[in-house]
């Protein structure tokens, strides 16, 4: 017998919960791509986009994932041979460092580990190094999304200003954007990139990429090396609507991400990132407090460094995949794998998971979440400390 019957919660960290109006608003027949509302429609996706990331620059927009993503913002702003920097705290950097090596990028990295969060002092040290200007962009990961670990724009900015260097900085906002506060322009981020399937709760499929003036001259400068495809000048800058996507748009898509955008601003940017911090604390509090008795730990050990949109967990063993199996398959509740983290003694990560906790998410679902955690637990007989329920549920009460 399972409890698992009816509606499953996906509480993985993306794609996240769709929301039913998202949903219903791609629920349509196909509309006319040249010509009627949708014209209006596409124009209104970047003016909205650009003030969840906080900027008056350009946005641009892609039929992709954030892979495709990575690759459009490498493609603009540097050309075959360039050199970058890419800081590393998971897997997901040494992801983007290896699509700079598919387009041709001679690429330095600065690994991190996976556990801690960039140390700028050694970003500005690279930098300084490098008497001849030939590192032309520094790259990192917000929040990676394997690791859980959220690095700050702005100290970032201010190493690469403090070494008087002319790098570009570039990041990723796969998993945090709408979710962990970023705020492009005054962060000093000259290009950020984004997904459509988690802190903006459309189906994944669209990548989207938002630069400044200076990656715009960056890019000028190629003299349209850049593919016709990656291209971002007509996307962001178009002349007519059927040139936002390259060619025919992403029609459902755009309908849902209308609505969710419709959403996001409704809601207010300043609410949201609140939301997504007090749920993070709530979820932070159970497991410190499971960790206490039993093998429990978060990988991120300081709060300060924990994304606010995905949460990466040890429980050693195989207990990581037992878990999992029990929550999906007898609760209902699916937990995200622990990509990235496998250790030598755990060369497959069983003993590690993720709780995605991004975009469309509540209270109740937390707290939901979390009980079902501590049920399989109980059933699957690991041990952990008493008091995480309460814990959490004093976070939320707070507020």
């Amino acid at each position: 017998m399972s409890l698992a019957a009816g509606r499953p919660y996906l509480a993985i960290p993306g794609p996240s919960v769709m929301p039913d109006p998202v949903l219903q608003a791609m629920h349509i027949p196909s509309p006319n791509i040249y010509e009627g509302e949708i014209v209006d429609l596409m124009a209104s996706l970047l003016v909205d986009l650009k003030k969840v990331a906080r900027t008056d620059g350009y946005a641009a927009m892609y039929m992709c994932n954030g892979h495709g993503a990575w690759e459009a913002a490498l493609s603009n702003a540097l050309r075959p041979g360039d050199k970058v920097l890419v800081a590393v705290t998971g897997r997901f950097g040494h992801g983007w460092a290896d699509q700079g090596v598919g387009v041709g990028l001679e690429i330095e990295k600065v690994d991190f580990g996976l556990k801690s969060p960039i140390d700028p002092a050694r970003i500005e040290e690279a930098l300084r190094a490098d008497k001849e200007h030939r590192i032309k962009a520094v790259l990192f990961s917000h929040v990676d999304t394997a690791t859980s670990v959220r690095n700050e724009a702005g100290v970032l900015r201010a190493a690469i200003d403090a070494a008087g260097h002319p790098a570009l900085l570039m990041a990723d906002c796969i998993a945090s954007m709408a979710c962990d506060r970023f705020e492009m322009d005054a962060d000093g981020v000259d290009i950020a990139v984004t997904g459509s399937q988690k802190g903006l709760m459309v189906p994944p499929g669209l990548g989207f990429v938002f630069y400044n003036e200076k990656a715009k001259a960056a890019a000028r400068a190629r003299n349209g090396e850049v593919s016709r495809y990656w291209d971002w000048g007509p996307r962001a800058e178009p002349d007519w609507a059927y040139q936002y996507f390259g060619g025919t748009s992403a029609t459902h898509h755009v309908y849902g991400l209308r609505k969710s955008l419709d959403m996001i601003h409704a809601e207010g940017m300043e609410a949201i990132w609140h939301r997504h911090a007090v749920l993070a604390e709530a979820i932070w509090a159970a497991c410190e407090t499971w960790g206490q008795g039993g093998p429990m730990t978060l990988n991120i050990a300081d709060r300060k460094d924990r994304s606010h949109a995905v949460t990466a967990l040890g429980l050693g063993g195989d207990n990581g995949a037992r878990l999992r199996k029990w929550t999906e398959t007898q609760a209902g509740v699916v937990l995200g794998l622990g990509i990235g983290m496998a250790e030598r003694d755990d060369p497959k990560g069983d003993g590690f998971f993720r709780f995605g906790h991004m975009g469309h998410v509540n209270a109740h679902m937390i707290l939901g979440l979390l009980g079902v955690v501590e049920a399989g637990m109980r059933a699957l007989d690991i041990p952990f400390g008493a008091g995480a329920l309460s814990a959490a549920a004093e976070v939320i009460a707070r507020g």
